[in-house]
């Protein structure tokens, strides 16, 4: 059935691809920058890296690592996106404010980037720990601050004037909108304050039947959209956690929905049905304050506490049952993580000095400092992937 629909996509994004070709926003020297080959031996695809995004009010830029077989890093490019950073107001470590502001695309080798104050998603090709600046896209809202990819579809998450979330189609490596992928959320604009009232972020389900926003203290909302032919999206079905302020997701091998709360300083995992409500399946503390980001691997959850400049380590169980390993420290503002392809490293993202605090795992679980990266211009920035 899946195979059927994504033909189907691609058939009808061919089609679109050609009107977007002729819209103002693709034209060469608007907002795409245009392709360019790449002349070096590397093959395509990000390989042994870590990307990091500045989130520079004056001009954002990806710093790109090459990560050693030990899992230290070593700067190996600095590329300027084509826009600028933004910062929410009342935002201090991390001006964002979300998660997956930085999303890698393996399947067809791309790296998106938010440029929050300019309105735009910049969209490089990668190769290796190399990047190449491929299109500048207009977010078709304000305040851009995340993105979320499967298969040939992406959606991009608006953070202000009430919040919307825009759809594009991916094809042979060209991004394009899609009219029909476009809903505002309706929340309100003028609650404050704003950083802690603008929505955390959009991700799909892992068959990508289903999109997933989460409102934070806006409502204190999980939004699920059901993604039909194209991109469509349906109406989202509202499900209210009142206190709990949902901010980041990821899922666990089962499929749970697993939500970082930080209005209770919690994890918690759900149970995603397919019209779009949640039950609740589980819920642990921290411990600590400001609980905000959640990355996945191998079984494990590592979870970013700004307020307390640490990393809570979980252990995923079955049906949806997580125990808390225990907390690391990390430098200062613990924002967006990220671990790398072969389960081995975490890295963690610090907004108070800019840096990256990097870790190797353990069998159970367990974090070990391995050194840590001052990444340029990037203090309360947010965004990285690991490959």
């Amino acid at each position: 059935m899946h195979s059927v629909r994504r033909l189907t996509t691609i058939s009808a994004l061919a089609v679109a691809l050609v009107g977007a070709f002729a819209t103002p926003e693709f034209a060469h020297g608007s907002h795409d920058y245009g392709r360019h080959d790449f002349h070096n031996s590397y093959a395509r695809g990000a390989d042994h890296a870590v990307f990091v995004q500045t989130d520079a009010l004056t001009g954002n830029s990806v710093v790109a690592y090459r990560r050693d077989g030990d899992g230290t890093l070593h700067q190996a490019g600095t590329y300027a996106t084509g826009g600028n950073g933004g910062a929410l107001t009342g935002s201090v470590v991390d001006h964002l404010a979300s998660q997956g502001s930085l999303t890698y695309d393996a399947q067809h080798a791309l790296l998106f980037a938010v440029n929050a104050d300019s309105n735009t998603v910049s969209v490089f090709g990668v190769r290796g720990d190399h990047l190449d600046l491929q299109q500048v896209l207009p977010s078709y809202g304000d305040f851009p601050v995340s993105v979320a990819v499967h298969n040939d579809l992406a959606y991009v998450l608006n953070a202000r004037s009430g919040g919307s979330v825009q759809g594009y189609g991916i094809f042979f490596g060209h991004v394009f909108p899609v009219a029909e992928a476009t809903r505002p959320l309706g929340l309100d604009a003028s609650a404050t304050p704003e950083f802690v009232n603008t929505p955390g972020q959009v991700a799909f389900t892992p068959d990508g039947s289903q999109l997933i926003v989460t409102t934070k203290a806006n409502g204190s909302n999980i939004d699920v959209f059901r993604v039909g032919w194209f991109g469509a999206l349906s109406a989202p079905v509202v499900n209210s956690e009142p206190g709990a302020v949902p901010f980041a997701v990821t899922f666990d091998a089962a499929r749970n929905l697993v939500v970082s709360e930080a209005g209770t300083n919690a994890l918690a995992t759900f149970s995603l049905h397919h019209d779009g409500t949640v039950t609740l399946l589980d819920a642990v503390p921290t411990g600590q304050k400001a609980t905000c980001w959640v990355v996945g691997s191998e079984g494990r959850f590592y979870v970013s506490n700004a307020g307390s400049a640490s990393v809570s380590r979980f252990q995923s169980g079955p049906g949806g049952a997580i125990s808390l390993l225990g907390n690391t420290t990390t430098d200062g503002g613990t924002v967006d993580a990220a671990v790398s392809a072969n389960g081995r490293y975490l890295y963690v993202q610090t907004g108070a000095t800019g840096t990256v605090d990097a870790f190797r795992i353990g069998y159970d679980g367990s974090l070990t400092a391995i050194g840590s990266v001052l990444v340029p211009n990037s203090a309360a920035g947010e965004g990285i992937v690991a490959v």
